[in-house]
């Protein structure tokens, strides 16, 4: 359903809106009008729209929620964007876990899809509700910006199914054969590591908005494959998201990480479902997936009997791997046709949703297939088919031959008193240590030697708040971790604000926006990372600009001040005078 606008928490409740009837959600019966490949999973389903978002007359930012109950994922799209300026848009889940920024100049923000209409696709909210809100980034005159057209329009959204109606509307297949030995990749973290931190660069695909594959990335670029089944051409591709990181963080906790979300941008070579079923492609802000890492081709042929694993997301689920056939701790997952054709065959679970995924030789654990097809046996291309095809496109140079530590994942984020875990994966046995501990944080590893460990850094209850680098060794290599120990760092601060700056950088808080205050007292409190040092200015909008009216600019990243002001428009700038990492500006406003 469609709710009617209503006014963002604490800001002022102003704006026009052009609702039309909301067109009701598209039952099963209707699906046949929106076509999706022969293969591809239907992950959900087109709901029309017509609703503007215009400026309002008080206050600076202006939304509409949009609620499917029971849906897994909301997409929005819109018409093209007629914004003022530095003015944007941003679709957000309702407690800010996923926002997604959006300018008049597209290049400017988060990643988008488009699907062969005029304006774009936003990346999707998982859950049933997404917040589209206008922000403006000065004082608006909305009654003559209505009249030149100024605004922004929702077309249509996309809604996921729920896991009845997704069965409902994909009928069974073999391709789980006897009992579904999948789960969550989470639960091997500690008893297969190597097999955890592979499947990190396995991504969920959603396709057109609808529909749902598997995607990895393969070698040391930005270039990932899929099934041609799953898109074969330019225009599906940029009609496609891809979302890292989808799995859940506790073993059968159906609690999934929001990860990382990115969509499709140069389709680099294809080859039909009929030959090789495989597309290779980039991404679009590709730097934001390295941390996933990736995935490299055993170039040789199958053998019967040899051990592999699947990861994938089959039937709309967070990430799931398959390393037994039937069976936790029973046979392990092999090879039972070596070769057929193009294929090579097994009786590893998979299902809808499969489609793409790696299939990895547990010697190696390199791609020796590319899942495409059910059947028990389920069928996968044969690797080295494919990369005779892409050899000249792709960098396969393993970047685990030379020696090296690897952690997954690099950051975490906990309270003082809290602890966060990483796998650390090393190219030869070792003895871990680590140093650049803050006072009171300590760290184990779990074995403390090996290839393999976990490693647990535990904070005080008196750590202070803030950002440290965290080095792991063995060996004569090193990786770095970057901790993040949150807490009151501003304490009675009504507004509480974060962000993350790079080294010179600056951003404007609340949220990029500004906020209306009354006469009086000012109150601003920042804090940053130790190493760092970072200034705060108010600045106060006199009609044309933005001066500055008090600061905060000692040494360091932490900073207080007051200020006694008139009634007005005000906003906070952070800026990064040296180093980088995230900070809290805490903020009272009469």
């Amino acid at each position: 359903m469609l709710r009617r606008l209503v006014p963002v928490a604490a800001l002022v409740a102003a704006f026009v809106t052009v609702p039309l009837s909301p067109a009701p959600p598209i039952m099963a019966a209707d699906l046949g009008k929106t076509a999706l490949a022969a293969g591809v999973s239907r992950t959900g389903a087109q709901v029309p729209s017509s609703t503007a978002l215009e400026y309002g007359n008080n206050g600076n930012s202006w939304s509409t929620t949009i609620t499917v109950p029971g849906a897994t994922y909301v997409k929005v799209h819109f018409a093209p964007l007629k914004l003022v300026g530095d003015d944007y848009l941003t679709v957000s889940s309702p407690s800010g876990r996923e926002t997604y920024t959006y300018y008049n100049d597209r290049t400017k923000g988060s990643p988008f899809t488009v699907h062969g209409q005029p304006g774009f696709a936003a990346m999707s909210i998982d859950g049933d509700t997404a917040v589209v809100t206008l922000h403006a980034t000065a004082p608006r005159d909305a009654k003559s910006l209505s009249r030149q057209g100024y605004g922004v329009r929702v077309t249509r959204y996309d809604r996921g199914f729920g896991s009845a109606e997704f069965s409902a509307n994909n009928p069974t297949t073999m391709s789980v054969c006897g009992n579904d030995a999948r789960k969550d990749v989470v639960c091997y973290q500690t008893s297969h590591p190597v097999e955890y931190t592979r499947s990190n660069a396995v991504a969920r695909q959603l396709v057109d908005g609808i529909g749902s594959c598997t995607a990895w990335r393969v070698g040391n670029t930005n270039r990932m494959l899929t099934n041609a089944h799953c898109v074969d051409n330019a225009t599906d591709l940029r009609a496609s998201e891809f979302q890292f990181d989808y799995q859940c963080a506790t073993c059968g906790g159906n609690n999934p990480r929001t990860g990382t979300k990115v969509s499709g941008q140069d389709l680099i070579r294809t080859s039909s479902l009929q030959d090789l079923d495989y597309t290779l492609f980039s991404v679009t802000n590709f730097d934001t997936i390295r941390q996933y890492g990736t995935l490299y081709l055993d170039v040789r042929e199958p053998t019967a009997g040899e051990r592999i694993y699947i990861a994938g997301h089959g039937d709309i689920k967070p990430k799931r791997m398959s390393i037994y056939e039937d069976t936790e701790g029973g046979a392990t997952c092999k090879i039972d046709v070596a070769s057929s054709g193009v294929n090579t065959g097994y009786r590893c679970d998979s299902s809808g949703g499969n489609s793409g995924s790696p299939v990895l030789a547990g010697s190696s654990h390199k791609v020796i297939a590319l899942h495409h097809l059910g059947g028990c046996p389920n069928w996968g291309t044969r690797i080295s088919l494919v990369y005779n095809e892409i050899r000249g496109d792709i960098d396969n140079t393993s970047s685990e031959d030379p020696a090296q530590i690897t952690l997954q994942p690099s950051s975490g984020n906990t309270s003082p008193g809290g602890s966060v875990n990483a796998a650390v994966q090393a190219s030869t046995s070792v003895t871990f240590s680590a140093s650049g501990l803050p006072s009171g944080v300590t760290a184990s590893f779990n074995p403390p030697s090996g290839q393999s460990s976990t490693l647990t850094i535990s904070t005080a209850a008196s750590t202070p708040p803030g950002t440290y680098v965290v080095t792991v060794t063995g060996g004569g290599m090193s990786a770095t971790y970057t901790l993040t120990v949150g807490g009151a760092a501003c304490p009675n601060m009504k507004v509480t604000k974060s962000g993350n700056l790079s080294s010179g950088g600056s951003q404007y808080q609340p949220d990029g926006s500004f906020f209306q205050a009354a006469a009086g007292v000012h109150q601003a409190c920042l804090t940053g990372p130790p190493s760092a040092n970072f200034d705060v200015y108010l600045q106060k909008w006199n009609g044309s600009t933005w001066p500055v009216v008090a600061q905060g600019t000692s040494a360091g990243a932490n900073e207080t001040f007051s200020y006694n002001g008139t009634a007005g428009y005000y906003r906070y700038q952070v800026k990064s005078v040296t180093g980088g990492g995230q900070y809290t500006l805490g903020y009272n406003a009469p």
